[in-house]
């Protein structure tokens, strides 16, 4: 098969879907690997590190989509790559169309085969493409939670591990998978006192067996929410439901319960975001403030750390972009049902059950286009 790897475009996106090491186990396959000049620069593999082993490069992000029978990416694509792709041409990326009606009829009119890293899902339900970010960016939530609690930056003025003699800051985190639990680690070992909420009691019970003394764990609903919003410092939106929209957990009246200053960073964004008041910001302007209280809310937070998160990524996308390569898309998500269910959008059908209900979209069962 022949896979390209196209320069992603996205502000500030300075991930590559594929390092040399990956293009290496491709190649060694027989397939052709054609990336574009310059795109893993960002990550730091050069141009050359491609060449050595077989890989090719392309000028431009038009010869690589023109040449390539497979597309792999980091994010999705966006509005100046929609007439390069082709009908049938397979692309694996993050999608998240669930946090974008114009993307998923712009795949729909491509007639292309759109398999998300994000719905890839295993039989134990983890998310095997979502995990490593997740980990990156979960970890990152409170990097920059604790950066913007900064006074000169309108936050708090608050160190959030504290001081002898002053109390830590105190950390909110609405969801108990790998995001809430990343950046519960994170806060709990800077010294914050950390309260995380989920809606199932039996994450809560390994949450609270896992977690150090200075992590409590609670019962996520409305009423609880709104009794610790006016104690919270940092609150970290970390929750998730497999390809369709993040439930809004906390609505612009509740903005009024938090003193000004307070940071909140939802990581949910990518799935529109669990926050009423989210709107997708960039790297380049990260934040914005609505009620005195600081939004952080990036679209692409592992792309900020490039090097990790490339590495991370394709450890856990190869093997499956091995298969797809090795036996085209529909064997390979034939004979893998986790691989299966990352299929979104196929030849002008949405074949992802929640993609269609998110936007009122006529839904095809997957088994009728594998057929």
């Amino acid at each position: 098969m022949i896979i390209g790897v196209p320069k992603e475009i996205k502000n500030n996106e300075n991930r590559v879907a594929l390092t040399p090491a990956g293009a290496a186990e491709l190649v060694e396959r027989g397939h052709q690997v054609f990336v574009q000049s310059t795109a893993g620069d960002g990550s730091g593999f050069e141009d050359e590190e491609y060449h050595s082993v077989g890989a090719k490069t392309l000028a431009t992000i038009e010869e690589v989509y023109k040449t390539a029978e497979m597309i792999v990416k980091v994010k999705e694509p966006i509005e100046p790559e929609y007439s390069l792709i082709r009908a049938n041409q397979l692309l694996f990326t993050y999608f998240h169309f669930a946090s974008s009606e114009e993307l998923t009829h712009a795949m729909l009119k491509t007639k292309a085969v759109c398999c998300a890293y994000e719905t890839v899902e295993k039989t134990d339900r983890s998310l095997p493409l979502l995990v490593p970010m997740s980990e990156v960016a979960g970890r990152m939530s409170i990097q920059q939670g604790a950066k913007y609690l900064e006074k000169p930056i309108k936050g708090r003025g608050i160190l959030l591990g504290g001081v002898p003699g002053v109390k830590p800051a105190k950390v909110l985190i609405l969801g108990g998978g790998i995001v809430g639990t990343q950046a519960a680690k994170m806060a709990a070992g800077l010294g914050a006192h950390v309260t995380i909420m989920d809606v199932s009691l039996p994450r809560l019970r390994v949450l609270d067996d896992i977690m150090p003394a200075n992590v409590d764990t609670m019962m996520s609903s409305r009423y609880n929410i709104m009794q610790e919003l006016p104690h919270a410092d940092l609150i970290i939106g970390a929750v998730l439901i497999p390809g369709a929209k993040a439930p809004k957990l906390i609505t612009r009246d509740m903005l009024k319960l938090m003193r000004p200053g307070t940071v909140m960073v939802d990581v949910a964004v990518d799935q529109g975001g669990c926050f009423e008041t989210t709107r997708a910001t960039t790297h380049e302007n990260p934040t914005y403030i609505l009620e005195d209280v600081v939004h952080y809310c990036v679209a692409n937070m592992p792309g900020a750390v490039p090097y990790t998160s490339t590495l991370a990524l394709t450890n856990a996308t190869l093997p499956y972009v091995l298969q797809l390569a090795d036996k085209g898309w529909k064997k390979a998500c034939s004979d893998n049902r986790d691989l299966q269910l990352g299929l979104n959008v196929v030849q002008g059908k949405v074949v992802y059950a929640n993609v269609a209900s998110d936007w009122n979209l006529p839904f095809t069962p997957v088994a009728e286009v594998l057929a």
